[in-house]
């Protein structure tokens, strides 16, 4: 498995702008591949029907053949791989001014040639199994502080008696 990272720095975030980066995937970036896996949040443009909007049907229909959709949970963007990316891309690369669009696109060239250099990838630490751990001492947490609550009145009251 091959996780190189591909960056494009673009005016807007629109379905023709997906669109075509995903072509640019197919076509240029990854043309060597029998299927590419895109972990990619829950944005109206991140949808393969964006592909139909811009391209004919059999283009639209040849990009998506080759591309595997896996949407991250609504919720969960502390586990969106592509916001891990992003934020190291800003502590490494962009934590300073960048005078016009050309430097930026320079800059994050160089950090995206870097970065995959070394195949830099995320790293997770965090197992289900810690979830359920976490996810039960929080719930007993609630429960104890619950429960303290509901008993207050009546010890008060039977220290009263």
């Amino acid at each position: 498995m091959d996780n190189t990272a591909f960056s494009r720095s673009v005016g807007k975030r629109t379905k023709v702008d997906f669109a075509y980066q995903m072509k640019d995937l197919v076509d240029i970036y990854c043309r060597d591949a029998d299927i590419i896996r895109l972990v990619v949040d829950n944005l109206n443009i991140h949808h393969p029907a964006a592909l139909y909007e811009v391209f004919a049907p059999p283009e639209a229909r040849r990009i998506i053949q080759k591309l595997e959709f896996h949407y991250t949970l609504k919720h969960a963007s502390c586990l969106n791989q592509v916001e891990i990316e992003l934020s190291v891309l800003s502590r490494q690369c962009l934590e300073r001014r960048i005078g016009d669009r050309s430097c930026l696109e320079l800059e994050i060239a160089s950090w995206e040639q870097q970065r995959n250099h070394q195949r830099a990838s995320v790293n997770w630490r965090f197992k289900t199994t810690d979830a359920h751990v976490k996810l039960y001492q929080i719930k007993y947490a609630l429960l104890s502080n619950y429960l303290i609550q509901q008993l207050k009145p009546l010890a008060l009251a039977m220290s009263l008696v």
